[in-house]
């Protein structure tokens, strides 16, 4: 694999993450439940700081790193927003929204970790996909929780 293709494929997991953290922060904005608010805030955070971490890494390989999300993604928000609006608010329609939006990151990376990246790079986005994993799941249980409750 070349040198542009690894950071071509680190800038498309770049956007990933920002329109994960574009997500969660919308989503954020309109949760109810303050339990809900705050791990969705959690999870903004931690997408930030794996684009942040895939930036520096672009950096270090000598491309120029990605700093905002896709048109997909900003879409995606958007249909948080008008989803959460049709209704009411409710925060277990926000979750369906975030699980959607973790689909989708799954899939960016494992995609990412199907390609012959270079060692050192494969490790940090084997260890991001682990954790983009941890929130998909625990976006899923909370919204099976509201599921269940309603």
């Amino acid at each position: 694999m070349s040198n542009d293709e690894v950071i071509d494929t680190l800038n498309d997991l770049i956007e990933t993450c920002k329109d994960g953290e574009y997500g969660f922060r919308t989503s954020a904005e309109h949760a109810k439940s303050p339990e809900l608010k705050s791990l969705l805030l959690d999870r903004a955070g931690d997408c930030q700081k794996g684009a942040t971490e895939l930036q520096s890494l672009v950096t270090q390989l000598g491309g120029e790193a990605d700093t905002g999300g896709s048109a997909l993604g900003a879409m995606h928000r958007g249909w948080v927003a008008v989803k959460a609006t049709l209704s009411t608010y409710d925060d277990k329609a926000i979750m369906e929204e975030c699980e959607r939006g973790e689909d989708t990151a799954l899939t960016s990376y494992r995609n990412a970790l199907a390609k012959p990246l270079p060692p050192q790079v494969h490790a940090v986005v084997d260890r991001q996909y682990q954790g983009v994993k941890r929130n998909h799941d625990q976006v899923r249980e909370l919204r099976n929780r509201l599921r269940a409750a309603s």
